[in-house]
């Protein structure tokens, strides 16, 4: 399996199988830990009918059977109910309030990435600033978060989850995702030595002298390594939503995923989690489909363009 549809198609089942995988493991996590399930959840000495509140829950027939039953479910929109966090609600309505706060998050903190993805494709960024924002992006998501929250209280004390202080709240939890943890710099070097290596290879020095455009040559054979970077930053800041709603004190689903942990409320953790496999599942999806149809567009594209002779000649897309 050495054909170039072979990656792409791997990234496809990783992304379908992803939803699966995650609810499938933390079930197994649930019985892996010692004892009864519920009697975990829930200790018989703080509840009673431990028996009847593991039927409702059920957790009196195994893993597979909660598994099976779980998913289910969750085809059909019901993603059951809270165990310890808001015992009782359905975990439907908070994923509803909590998964648009995520998203606006997420999309804000990709302002900076996407600003920092085009400074490096224009190779106009001068060297000496580079080690500036390298330094700057050492600094962890959670220091830079703890910074902001402080600066939060500060500035709108008792009002601070007014509905300014919830703007300002999102704005520098943006901020936070996009440059710590080398967000910024590392896709400005990322995309930069990107750009800048392949603009030097024989193809694109030809295409110029032939009067045609470096950009058109270059993106056939630079874009899947592209996407690739861009999914991995965007993972990056998907996985740094977790710490940021969490200092910073924002209602999305990894605030709420962290809360259900911290309660060992499954009902809660499970949805979470897998909202998050799901956005995964769409990333790999997303560049899955890129890689196939740059690959199908280069190979259709007329052989007088030397981006398509280069990939052609090569097997390299």
């Amino acid at each position: 399996m050495n054909g170039w549809w072979t990656r792409p198609l791997m990234r496809l089942l990783a992304a379908l199988l992803l939803p699966f995988a995650v609810p499938g493991i933390i079930t197994a996590l649930i019985w892996a830990l010692p004892g009864d399930p519920a009697e975990i959840i829930c200790p018989p000495e703080l509840c009673g009918g431990t028996a009847e509140l593991s039927a409702r829950w059920h957790l009196d027939q195994g893993p597979w059977n909660y598994y099976r039953l779980w998913v289910d479910a969750a085809f059909h929109g019901d993603f059951g109910n809270s165990w310890r966090y808001l015992q009782g609600a359905p975990v439907r309505d908070l994923l509803e309030n909590a998964v648009p706060t995520t998203i606006v998050l997420l999309a804000a903190g990709m302002v900076p990435v996407l600003l920092a993805a085009i400074l490096g494709a224009s190779g106009r960024v001068p060297r000496a600033v580079v080690p500036v924002f390298s330094a700057f992006g050492l600094v962890p998501a959670v220091v830079l978060a703890l910074l902001a929250a402080a600066a939060v209280e500060l500035k709108f004390g008792a009002n601070s989850f007014g509905d300014d202080g919830v703007r300002v709240r999102l704005l520098a939890g943006a901020l936070v995702l996009g440059l710590a943890d080398g967000a910024f710099s590392d896709t400005l070097s990322g995309v930069g030595a990107l750009f800048s290596g392949e603009r030097k290879q024989r193809y694109v020095q030809v295409a110029v002298l032939r009067g045609e455009r470096v950009l058109a040559n270059v993106l056939p054979n630079i874009t899947p390594a592209l996407v690739g970077q861009m999914r991995a930053r965007t993972l990056q800041l998907v996985s740094g939503t977790v710490v940021v709603e969490v200092v910073l004190k924002i209602d999305g689903v990894g605030d709420l995923l962290w809360n259900g942990t911290l309660l060992q409320d499954f009902g809660v953790v499970i949805p979470a989690a897998t909202a998050y496999a799901v956005l995964s599942a769409v990333l790999l999806g997303v560049q899955a489909v890129v890689e196939v149809g740059v690959a199908l567009w280069v190979r259709r594209a007329p052989r007088a363009s030397p981006a398509a002779a280069v990939v052609a000649a090569t097997g390299v897309a």
